[in-house]
Order: structure tokens, then C-alpha cells, then sequence
């Protein structure tokens, strides 16, 4: 559960004009993010047990105290969340008062709404992401054996174009961005997870777990089943999953920021095996309007689309026209990841013709992965949502703060 509140501005005062002072937070940006945000956190315990209506957060800036939303996440600790906002790029630390305080309460500005089968995040007004929990089903006249649940589509950019595509023609089992596994060892069978055609295996919505609204992010949890189908018509749950998508306000109109988390465990006592092969694992089919010739691809390695493929990467970026805009999204994977820096499987510029676009974080594209019974095994991405055009630079500093987040120093009072 959250606590979210709009605090007080207050411009122009001395500390002694503010309610008791309890802690100095100060952040340090150890390089330039371009003006992006970056979100901060600290851990409260042993740092205060007032209640949560009773603190408030302000940044100083000289004599200026400014009130800054935040959010306090609430699982095993209390931890406090807010988004250090660097409109100033020469400046390395900024400075924060956790102080006493009655605030007023105001409504989430991000949320997750459950309408027609999907949770689709909004912020201000705006639709951001959907993730797909009904079937979807494929258009009349092809197999049902294409049906899926459990997906995101649409991405949105910011101002609103659609940045995924979900059953092309081509490829009926695609679906927008999805995470399942395409060569899986499981109870003597092989096993794919990824081409339903085959009616091998699938990977189904089995739950919402939770759901958060709030000033600083909104977040969603699911539980999804990767299903095998066994001889006989049975079947056989191998892997479940708990995915979940934090999605933050957006820093202004230009971008946002979407973490997922996948947590594996084995369903059953019966090892699963997630064998080597040139694709499988958390992919984009990107929007119909990309094609070779309107649309790029670059990595953290300096790889474009003509080398990208089979390359590795801390990150890959995807953009390109849409109408009058240019919008995409960076993809950034995660330091502790399996096989990190994870191989790449990008479509040539000569797919189908016009040459569509599709990117995949495949760790398993040069190596084996063994997922033993009562461990859990995590990956976690970062989406960079964007419109205009980023470079190299902006790509590479986005994903230096997400691997390593802005350290936050306490001193009492």
C-alpha cells in the first residue's frame, strides 16, 4: 500500500519558518542525465516512525524551500520515493529536508485503471501503457491457436503514438512486448513457449496481485503461467512468473520511465532448462509504421541495425518517424541479469520486404539457462518512452542511472 500527498510551497522563508527539520537528504548526481528525472529513494526505517501523514519532503535551494511529491512504498520497510528533477546539468548534489508536517491529501496523478480486460497506466489525462490480461484472440479466419494473453500493447509515446503491433500477418504470434521462451527443456520435452502455432506450450494471465496509484509512479503486479502442453491434450504449468511494471510520472511532455521486473520460479519439482537458441525472452514488435527507411536502431556497443544482431548490449534503442513526430524507446537491461551484457536478436532492414522492426533481449540466444526448483530468478528492464530524437550520449547516461541509481545520503536533523 502507498501514501501520496501534496505538500506546501514555500518560497523565500529561513529553516526556523518550517516545521521541525528531521533528517537532511542529499543526493548526488555523479554525471549529466540531460535534464531527465531520476528517481530517488531512501529506506525510513530507523530514520523516523512518525506516521506517514505527518512528514513532508521540501528541496532547498539556498533560502528557497520547495515541496516535492513523494510516495511511501510500504512492503517490509517503509521507503521513501520522490524523482530529483535535473533541470540544471552543472549541478552534482541536491539537497532535501525530511521535516514534520500536516499535509493535504490529493489525488494519484498516476494510476492504473482496470477497464475492458486490460490495466492501462494514465498520467495526467494521458494513456501511457496496457497490459492485456483477457485473451485476445486472433482476427476470423486463423488459427485460434494464436489466442494470448498477458502482454503490453500499446506502448504509447508521450504524445500519444502507438510504438507497438500485436498479430501481424507474418507473424500472428506476436504480441507487442512479451517475455515467453522459445526452446525449453522441460520433463523430457521440448518445449516453446513462444511460436503458439507449434501448440507446444503458451504463456497465460493467472492474476492481478496488486495494484498502486501515486504522485511518483503507479505500479502493477501480475502472475502469469508458462504453460506446456503435454501428450494427451494435458497440460502442465513449468514456469510461473511475477511480473511487475512501475511506471513514473512523467518528467515533462518529451518522455517517461517503465522498470519491469520478471520473477521465474519453477512450478513444480521438475527443473526447467531454457535452452540455447537465437531467440526467446522479453521482445518488442514495434509499431507497422517503421519501416528501413524511416526508423533506426542503435546499442549501447554503437551498433546499428545493419550489426546489430547477435551483438551485446547494455542497451538498444529503437526510433523513428511517425507522422509529423519522431518518438521510440530505449531498452535497457538490468547489470544483474542472466548473461549480461545480454545478446541481441534483430530483424535484418530486409524483413518481410520493407523491413519491419523487432528487437529481442535473448540471454539464452549463446548459452543455456538452468532454472532450478526453489530458487527465484529476476530480470529487469527499464523502458525509456520517448518523443523527439536521442543520441548515443542521452541513451548511454539513461541507462548508467538506472544500473546505478543516484546515491542518497542521510544526516539527522
Amino acid at each position: 500500500m502507498m501514501k501520496f500527498w501534496l505538500l506546501l510551497v514555500y518560497t523565500g522563508l529561513s529553516t526556523s519558518g518550517f516545521a521541525q527539520r528531521l533528517a537532511t537528504l542529499e543526493v548526488t548526481l555523479p554525471r549529466s542525465n540531460h535534464q531527465q528525472s531520476a528517481p530517488v529513494q531512501v529506506n525510513l526505517a530507523g530514520l523516523t516512525s512518525l506516521s506517514d501523514s505527518n512528514l513532508s519532503l521540501v528541496e532547498v535551494r539556498g533560502n528557497t524551500r520547495i515541496s516535492v511529491l513523494y510516495q511511501i512504498e510500504k512492503t517490509k520497510e517503509r521507503i521513501l520515493h520522490w524523482n530529483v528533477e535535473n533541470t540544471d546539468t552543472k549541478t552534482t548534489k541536491r539537497t532535501y529536508e525530511l521535516r514534520l508536517g500536516v499535509k493535504v491529501k490529493t489525488p494519484p496523478t498516476v494510476k492504473t485503471v482496470d477497464k475492458n480486460g486490460t490495466l492501462q497506466v494514465q498520467a495526467n489525462g494521458k494513456d501511457l501503457l496496457q497490459y492485456n490480461y483477457r485473451t485476445v484472440y486472433p482476427p476470423t479466419g486463423i488459427d485460434t491457436a494464436f489466442k494470448r494473453s498477458g502482454f503490453i500493447h500499446p506502448l504509447w509515446s508521450p504524445r500519444g503514438q502507438v510504438l507497438t503491433r500485436i498479430q501481424a500477418p507474418d507473424h500472428y504470434h506476436h504480441y507487442g512486448i512479451w517475455n515467453p521462451w522459445t526452446h525449453v527443456l522441460f520433463e523430457g520435452d521440448t518445449v516453446d513457449f513462444w511460436n503458439l502455432k507449434d501448440r507446444k506450450g503458451t504463456v497465460r494471465f493467472a492474476g492481478v496481485v496488486s495494484k498502486t496509484n501515486g504522485p511518483v509512479f503507479s505500479e502493477y503486479q501480475v502472475k502469469q503461467e508458462h504453460v506446456a502442453f503435454k501428450k494427451g491434450g494435458k497440460e502442465k504449468v513449468a514456469l510461473n512468473e511475477l511480473q511487475s511494471v512501475r511506471v513514473y510520472q512523467p518528467g515533462n511532455a518529451d518522455y517517461y520511465i517503465a522498470d519491469v521486473t520478471i520473477n521465474l520460479t519453477c512450478a513444480s519439482a521438475s527443473p526447467v532448462r531454457l535452452l540455447t537458441y537465437r531467440y526467446g525472452g522479453f521482445g518488442w514488435r514495434a509499431t507497422e509504421k517503421w519501416n528501413k527507411d524511416n526508423s533506426e536502431i542503435l546499442t549501447s556497443g554503437g551498433k546499428t541495425r545493419k550489426d546489430a544482431d547477435g551483438s551485446t548490449a547494455r542497451w538498444c534503442m529503437v526510433q523513428g518517424q511517425l507522422d509529423n513526430d519522431y518518438a521510440g524507446a530505449v531498452m535497457m537491461s538490468a547489470p544483474t541479469n542472466y548473461n549480461h551484457p545480454e545478446p541481441l536478436r534483430v530483424w535484418p532492414e530486409t524483413q518481410n520486404g520493407k523491413g519491419d522492426v523487432f528487437v529481442n533481449y535473448s540471454p539464452t540466444k549463446n548459452k543455456d539457462w538452468l532454472l532450478s526448483p526453489g530458487q527465484t530468478y529476476t530480470l529487469r528492464y527499464r523502458l525509456l518512452v520517448f518523443n523527439g530524437r536521442y543520441t548515443h550520449e542521452q541513451a548511454e547516461s539513461s541507462w548508467q542511472y538506472f544500473s546505478q541509481p543516484p546515491t542518497v545520503s542521510v544526516k539527522r536533523k
